[in-house]
């Protein structure tokens, strides 16, 4: 009964597009999985073969207060079970507050299924307070344990016993296949388990009468994202995140002594983390079960390492699966390759195997807010739940969160394994989904494609960097490049953008001029906000003479405005009718025509990794609230989502107007708070929300009225915002972007090419490449101009906006919400030949 919108995966929500608006937040694009749908869906009614049947329900006044009241004598019991996963936390922390939102009671299982069978003190009841500071802590406050007992009978008639007696009728269950298949067998047995506990007198009749269903709701957590139905499951993000961590600390040791490294990543016989980690670090070889190398593999990758040391390259990334195997399924270890690169090539080779630290670390800020999303419509699902319901999963598709039938999704993961086994390997690629195969072939692209060695050039492309540096601009520039080069195109670099472009510092670049970028922060390149209209004319001279026949901008705001300005110049000049493509990138994720712009990920989790050690300083002092000033310009992206990650009090932004009321409501809210076990507060402002009401006036404000009841502190972060090595989500959209706007580009020329020249007037011939929904989609820069407020440099529609009264919630804010999208409940039906539909 709440919006359903996905921080990761961005989906602007226009009037026409408003019953198709669903989605859960933030990194879609792969990689975290942002990117897992980043390429162009052909049939927009259907998710990787999963017809989807989209509802909007928007909330009278009569039930605005329903949803505070559609718990009230109602139980929830939240476990965790399986393997721990970073953002499950996250996850019990919303079915908490959520729950106690609606009048619900919530229980606590601690040690998860074996705490259920247990019963006793492993079933506490949870408290508002009980759920704080759980947000940045990895792993499972209320623990996991593998549990026997569970799997019999016995077990789980003790289990029914312990929850009828506390009057809980509802579970939300927070693990992988095998907890939430247990969950379901569970709910399936649940009326012969009370009969069973009646006859024996262990329940009363009334009992029974009272209990006499059990709802079901799964969450998947789960580091190895190998569960169907779902594009990214909870923990995943933030395992990338360790990983890539530590692929970086490794490549500075391997460039140190001309190394090879070989990483074994988790992933059980799912090759998500192995196959994004290449992506993201330009890794040299990957091996994933899905898809095992050809026979003669072991000559085509010492074929590959040599060649990549002959271009000048001081290092080799191999990454292994732990589960990778080769054609007739026999295991493809790390001491293996280990042992075939030595022997082949004499290279001073190593192995690292990551194992359980994977699993380990402070959820991403992703995880965070995919694990509280998950959690809000978990409690939804349940307390709208009736005998008829099937067990359901939350899931997380494309955009938007939907609920699948748990059993169809078990199904679908199995139907996985099975393919694998019997070497159907082209049908597991597909049973993993569109996003998985868009995926490996990027990889292929850029890992196995040789580049052609004439170096005449078929057309030539200039890639530049426009705005402030943004995290992830090296790894777009790196793909555009090198996809270029692949496809015969002489590609130019331009250094300092427009301003460069007008004074001519413009170059060639080869395959190993970008190497290493990927993960490197900044712009390499050099960036400027500086607009091409007053240098048209030296623009012009320099596009004839350096033969520039197509523009990839990669930047922010500027870019887009550059663009349109050499739309305009068109008319004067006929050399900039050349084809241009705007790739968004800037920390601020304000530039229309794309829910999501390169950057952005790593200034959130930059922005929530601070946030993290000012709470931590604010709960050892009590008493003390610390004001955070965050950058964006007007657009309140940064602050809203780092808010609802972070666990802030308040977000302040320019796109939501607030007076001095809205501040003292916000003072007296926290006033309150100290008088509870949670003796601290923490307030996100957006840098230009207000000009009257500065962090200084706010500091001011907060210090005085608190003044003997809690001490208060400001921080403006800065530029420390848009530094950093770039998140694995901006790696990945990064380079996929980069990947989608060349194949496009190269297409434009052609179709441009004129009497023996590019003449490109057309408006599709200026584009934004921009994320919408699950699609990377062109769109025209001239068309956007109506979606734009100029003055201040942010779209007029932004999708995370409605986010923002969950925000509100989860700080324990008497709130009403006006609109929501409802989560309706789908169901798989891919087509396999021969095959019935699942």
């Amino acid at each position: 009964m709440f919006m359903t919108e996905s921080c990761l995966f961005p989906s602007q929500v226009s009037a026409e597009e408003a019953s198709t608006s669903s989605m859960l937040i933030q990194k879609p694009p792969s990689g975290t999985d942002a990117l897992e749908s980043l390429d162009t869906v052909d049939d927009p009614d259907t998710v990787e073969g999963i017809p989807i049947i989209e509802n909007e329900w928007i909330m009278t006044h009569e039930e605005h207060h329903e949803a505070k009241t559609l718990g009230i004598g109602k139980a929830i019991a939240v476990l965790t079970s399986g393997g721990d996963a970073q953002g499950m936390n996250a996850a019990v922390r919303a079915v908490v507050r959520v729950g106690i939102y609606t009048g619900a009671r919530v229980f606590f299982v601690h040690e998860g299924y074996q705490g259920l069978v247990d019963g006793g003190d492993n079933i506490r009841e949870a408290t508002w307070e009980s759920v704080s500071m759980m947000l940045q802590l990895g792993g499972t406050v209320i623990g996991s344990a593998r549990c026997k007992d569970f799997r019999e009978r016995e077990g789980r008639l003790r289990a029914a016993h312990n929850l009828v007696k506390r009057g809980i009728t509802n579970l939300c269950v927070i693990g992988g296949d095998g907890s939430l298949t247990g969950a379901d067998t569970f709910r399936s047995e649940w009326s012969d388990l009370l009969s069973d506990l009646q006859k024996s007198g262990k329940i009363t009749a009334e009992e029974a009468t009272k209990s006499s269903y059990l709802n079901i709701v799964g969450l998947v957590g789960s580091i190895d994202n190998d569960f169907c139905g779902t594009d990214m499951t909870i923990g995943t993000d933030s395992a990338l995140h360790r990983i890539i961590e530590i692929v970086d600390a490794i490549t500075t040791t391997a460039q140190s002594h001309q190394r090879t490294f070989v990483l074994e990543v988790m992933g059980r016989h799912c090759g998500y983390l192995a196959l994004v980690t290449s992506l993201s670090c330009g890794a040299d070889w990957v091996f994933i079960p899905e898809c095992p190398p050809d026979d003669d593999w072991e000559e085509h990758l010492c074929r590959r390492l040599s060649e990549t040391r002959n271009r000048g390259s001081r290092l080799n990334i191999i990454i292994v699966a732990e589960g990778a195997i080769d054609k007739q399924g026999k295991p493809i270890t790390s001491e293996d390759i280990k042992n075939l690169v030595v022997k082949r090539l004499g290279y001073d080779t190593r192995v690292t195997v990551l194992g359980h630290v994977q699993r380990g670390g402070t959820p991403s800020a992703f995880d965070r807010i995919l694990g509280s999303r998950m959690g809000v419509e978990a409690v939804m699902a349940l307390l709208e739940g009736t005998p008829d319901t099937p067990a359901c999963v939350m899931s997380l598709s494309g955009n938007q969160a939907v609920r699948l039938p748990l059993m169809e999704c078990v199904q679908v993961t199995k139907d996985v394994t099975r393919a694998m086994d019997e070497r159907r390997f082209d049908e597991a690629m597909k049973l993993r989904g569109r996003s998985f195969m868009n995926n490996w072939e990027v990889y292929k692209l850029l890992a196995h494609v040789r580049p052609p060695k004439s170096k005449s050039g078929l057309h030539t492309v200039a890639v530049m960097n426009v705005g402030a540096p943004a995290a992830g601009m090296n790894a777009a520039v790196r793909s555009t490049v090198r996809i270029g080069l692949i496809q015969g195109n002489r590609v130019l670099v331009v250094h300092d953008g427009f301003e460069g472009l007008a004074k001519g510092q413009i170059e060639e670049a080869g395959w190993s001029y970008v190497g290493g970028w990927t993960g490197q922060g900044g712009s390499k390149l050099g960036t400027k906000r500086t607009l091409p209209k007053k240098s048209f004319e030296q623009i012009s001279a320099n596009i004839t003479k350096f033969n520039i026949q197509g523009l990839v901008i990669i930047g922010g705001f500027e870019a887009y405005t550059g663009g349109l300005e050499l739309m305009e110049g068109r008319k004067q000049y006929d050399e900039l009718c050349i084809p241009f493509v705007v790739i968004p990138a800037t920390v601020s994720n304000n530039v229309p025509g794309s829910d999501f712009s390169v950057g952005a990920d790593t200034a959130l989790n930059t922005i929530c990794m601070t946030c993290d050690r000012i709470k931590q300083s604010a709960a050892g002092t009590k008493r003390r609230v610390f004001i955070i000033e965050t950058m964006g310009g007007y657009c309140g992206y940064l602050a809203t989502m780092a808010g609802l990650a972070a666990g802030a009090d308040a977000a302040y932004i320019f796109e939501e107007p607030f007076t001095i009321r809205d501040l003292q409501v916000n003072v007296e809210h926290l006033v309150q708070k100290m008088k509870t076990t949670v003796k601290r507060g923490l307030v996100l402002r957006n840098e230009k929300c207000n000009e009257n009401y500065t962090t200084d006036f706010i500091f001011n404000l907060y210090s005085e009225e608190g003044k003997g009841i809690f001490d208060s502190r400001k921080n403006v972060l800065g530029h420390m915002q848009q530094g950093g090595s770039p998140t694995p989500f901006d790696r990945n959209f990064a380079t996929k972007m980069g990947a989608k706007a060349m194949n496009w580009m190269s297409g434009k020329i052609k179709e441009s090419y004129r009497n023996g020249r590019i003449f490109a007037n057309t408006p599709d011939s200026g584009c934004v490449l921009g994320m919408r929904k699950r699609a990377l989609v062109f769109q025209p820069v001239t068309e956007l101009q109506e979606q734009t407020d100029f003055e201040h440099r942010i779209p007029k529609e932004q999708w995370w906006l409605k986010l923002r009264p969950i925000l509100k919630i989860l700080a324990k804010y008497e709130i009403d919400l006006d609109t929501s999208e409802h989560a309706h409940l789908e169901h798989i039906t891919r087509k396999r030949s021969g095959e019935a539909n699942i």
